[in-house]
């Protein structure tokens, strides 16, 4: 383990060690001091935050680019603040801490019992949104975390999330698809985090006017078990509840091949999500290269490795 593996290891343990035993009001401001002082040291991190919403919202002055990106450095430290404290939240708190909209897609969906696909952007507090599904509706789902490293790390984050009542499956090892497959055929529910490609073999879609790379899993669960595949975009507004719409369903095609539905279907999901960050674009939290245009030549594509 390096250095820096372990001092993020260490970094993320105290915070849901200490951050978690706070009053809200404290953590509150503690979030935004550490957000202003991040986005005032204009980090990697921060200038992509920033040139990503310049593709969000292109007629933005370099005033406005700045005001978001502040914005969304406190939207994201928020999300952080909650979720550190969110083990030590009252039933009653997180039922309280999500307002949803559109809600009857997923309980109507939950109900049909033939399955039900969330797939949601890296917008506010997913963790808040599955802590209230698991809490106020009483349903358990399945999702899916990116192996982190170092290895503590990943575990830290599993346990966390389980913690919170969900099934979680590491990204890698071949098997999590075939889980997810089974459990959705079970009448079961699945969230995914689904606008950024971990695999470098999504589909490309347009997004906010150039082509950009998203994972097809949402879009082939569907397929294979006649679930529901439902987009969901999160925003937070001054108060302490965070909102949320749940849209309506997207339809699996009624022609065409596998690839071309999965086509449609991730376009159409990709526009969903769209339409959720163009509201809210400060509470879209993509700190990483996104756009096709936007990222390095690949071993693969003749660069040297």
């Amino acid at each position: 383990m390096s250095a820096q593996e372990r001092l993020a290891d260490a970094l993320y343990g105290l915070g849901w060690s200490t951050v978690k035993k706070l009053p809200e009001p404290v953590a509150v401001r503690l979030g935004r001091t550490v957000a202003d002082l991040a986005w005032k040291r204009r980090g990697k991190g921060v200038r992509r935050l920033e040139s990503n919403y310049a593709r969000v919202v292109p007629d933005a002055s370099p005033e406005r680019l700045a005001e978001l990106s502040r914005a969304g450095m406190r939207s994201y430290l928020r999300y952080w603040m909650e979720s550190f404290r969110l083990p030590a939240w009252s039933v009653a708190r997180v039922r309280s801490g999500f307002d949803p909209k559109g809600l009857h897609h997923l309980t109507d969906g939950i109900a049909s019992g033939r399955g039900v696909v969330l797939a949601l952007p890296h917008m506010a507090n997913w963790d808040l949104a599955g802590a209230w599904v698991t809490t106020e509706l009483k349903t358990p789902f399945t999702t899916v975390a990116e192996r982190l490293k170092p290895e503590t790390l990943y575990d830290r984050f599993v346990a966390y999330r389980e913690g919170l009542g969900m099934e979680v499956l590491p990204h890698t090892g071949g098997t999590a698809f075939g889980t997810l497959a089974r459990r959705l055929r079970e009448g079961g529910l699945v969230c995914l985090v689904a606008e950024r490609d971990l695999s470098a073999s999504g589909v490309e879609v347009d997004f906010f006017g150039d082509r950009m790379r998203m994972p097809a899993g949402p879009s082939l669960l569907a397929q294979q078990t006649g679930a529901l595949l439902l987009p969901v975009t999160l925003w937070y507004d001054d108060s302490p509840v965070m909102q949320g719409r749940v849209h309506p369903p997207i339809e699996t095609p009624g022609s065409g091949t596998r690839a071309e539905k999965t086509s449609v279907m991730t376009q159409a999901l990709a526009d969903a999500f769209a339409t959720g960050i163009a509201d809210h674009p400060e509470d879209w939290h993509m700190l990483q290269r996104l756009w096709l245009a936007d990222l390095e030549p690949r071993p693969s594509d003749g660069d040297p490795a």
